[in-house]
This record gives C-alpha cells, structure tokens and sequence, in this order.
C-alpha cells in the first residue's frame, strides 16, 4: 500500500512540474510570434483608418507593450487563484470558453478512445489466435498501413466519400445548420460526431491491435496453453481462460497511453469537419494571440493528457512491481 501512495505521490509532482513548464514554454512562444495581435484580429485596413487614441486603447485591450515577464507572472497568479481570464477573441470568461469547448472534444474523443480500443483489442487477439494465416496477415498489413497513414489525409478522404460523394453524413460542425441548441438531439450529435470519430478510431486501431496480437502470440506459444491443448481445450476455451486474463491489462494500459495520440489527432480533425471543440479554440487562440485563452487551454490538455498517462504509469506498477519500486528487484 505504501509503494502505491509513493508511486502515485511521485506521479502528482511530476504532473504539476510539467504543467508549469508547459505554461512557460506555451508562453513563451506565444511571446515571440511574429503574429501583429491588430493586424491579425482588426485588420490593416481598419486599423488605418483608426486615430492614435483608438490604437492605443486596442494595443492595450490586447497586451501589446507590456513586458512578456509581467504578463505571465499576472496570468500566473490569477491562475492560481481560480481565475483563467477572459478570452480576447470570445470576450467571455475562459473557463467558460473551455468548458464549452470541452465538452464537445470530450465527447469525440472518448467515443473514438472507446471504438478504436474495442476494436483494436479484438482484431489483436484474432490476428495472435490466427497467427501466419490470411486473417493474420491481412490485420498486420491494415495495421501497419493505417499507422503510416496520416490523419488529415485519412479525414479528407472519408469526408470526399462520405460526406460528399455518398451524402449520407454531415459534412461538417457538430450540430445540424441553424437550428437552436435547445432542440438538437443526442441522435444529431451522434450523427456529426461520427466523421470525426471514424477518423480518430481507425488511425488509433493499429497500435492496439500490433501490440495485442504480439502478446497474444506469447501466450498461444507458451508452455502452459501446450499443457491445455494436451489436455484436449479448444482454442477458443484457451483464448477465454488463459489468453484474455493475460492480455485486456497490457492493453488497457496501452490505450490509456494513447489518450495524447487521440487528441494530438482532434486537433487536426477539428480543423477539416469543423468542428468546434479544444483543438480549433486552440489554433484560433495561437493565430489571434489570445494568450489566456491558449494558456489555458495548453494547461487543461496537458492535464487531461499526462492524467492518461499517469493512469497508464499506475496500471504499469500493477502489472510489474518492479516499475513501481523503480527497477529494483525485491
């Protein structure tokens, strides 16, 4: 009980430590863009036909001139205080920006993280069970082609065929066109969410499958399933008894693991179906320098990214004892 508390204490700071550098590191680029916050938000147009005192007041509505040192320490300390600031670009609270935002990339991620492990975990064990047969062959050769393939080609071809082509999916957003959000329906949700989805699901499939289908083919190879065959159980009985107890923890681990791979991809999803979640808040807050809002948004999605990780780091030390002591043999 007490290796676990430390390592799961050892977790936490580690946590914490990585969000201050992330904060820093996130400002600091955003420090040096070379992006003009006016030019990029107002426009050189407008901004030539503004007077002096209107300039002024929107260079300092956007932060221009103050030193980078005394806008992240005022950030910082805000921050630490509960409040993320208001967002330049929504005018709104930021948290309340995020929480929006969130909400909808929540939603796509989690059901592609459920499909592709799913999905995954299954095309492993058969390909593992089958080893060197077509099946096998032809899920290794899928795998390894989907995990070559990137993901924004993948989402502009399903939605060429799908959406365009087929017209039997939505092109785009996660609510249909024009109607008020009091009537969309969970089944519209569904419905918009499914492109995105898809996308995410079928490039995360390969790592899970690859990785599964190598320890399936350890188990099925194993002294003990010899033992079982000899003693007459079928293969499907030595999957069940022996084979599914040995590998859903690996794999389990494995696709916590893949949460930052998950939403790394949303980002670029988000951008191609338009869909508004915390990937296309966060490209819009980097090209329109509203730093609170890419501050907070880079905090919230290391958190939700390293607290996968963690989950992974935590389920490893089950597994193996020897990754919780730190290497060392009992």
């Amino acid at each position: 009980m007490k290796d676990h508390l430390l390592f799961i204490g050892k977790n936490l700071i580690r946590m914490l430590l990585l969000l201050v550098a992330v904060s820093i590191a996130a400002f600091i680029l955003v420090s040096v863009s070379p992006i003009d916050p006016l030019q990029a938000n107002i426009g050189q147009a407008a901004l030539g036909s503004m007077s002096a005192e209107q300039i002024a007041k929107l260079e300092e509505y956007w932060g221009v001139g103050v030193p980078p040192i005394e806008r992240f320490v005022s950030w910082a300390s805000d921050f630490f205080r509960g409040d993320m600031g208001v967002s330049l670009l929504y005018r709104q609270p930021v948290a309340k920006v995020i929480a929006v935002k969130l909400e909808n990339s929540l939603w796509l991620m989690c059901l592609a993280w459920l499909i592709s492990g799913t999905v995954g975990f299954v095309l492993g064990i058969l390909a593992g069970v089958k080893k060197d047969t077509w099946i096998d062959k032809l899920i290794k050769g899928y795998s390894l082609l989907i995990a070559s393939t990137p993901a924004f080609w993948l989402a502009l071809l399903l939605l060429m065929v799908f959406a365009v082509w087929l017209k039997v999916l939505p092109i785009g957003l996660s609510v249909p066109i024009g109607m008020e959000a009091a009537g969309v329906t969970i089944a519209d949700r569904i419905q918009h969410a499914i492109l995105p989805a898809l996308t995410l699901s079928i490039t995360g499939v390969s790592n899970i499958a690859l990785h599964t289908r190598e320890k399936m083919i350890d188990i099925m190879e194993s002294d003990y399933v010899l033992f079982a065959r000899a003693r007459g159980e079928s293969t499907w009985s030595i999957v069940k008894n022996h084979g599914l107890r040995n590998v859903i923890l690996p794999a389990i681990t494995l696709q916590f693991g893949s949460i930052s791979e998950i939403f790394g991809g949303s980002v670029l999803v988000e951008q191609i179906f338009s869909y508004p979640g915390l990937g296309q808040a966060a490209v819009a807050a980097g090209t329109g320098s509203d730093v609170p809002l890419l501050l907070g948004i880079t905090v919230i999605s290391a958190a939700i990214v390293f607290g996968g990780n963690m989950i992974a780091n935590i389920l490893y030390g089950i597994v193996d004892p020897r990754i919780r002591r730190g290497g060392k043999r009992s």
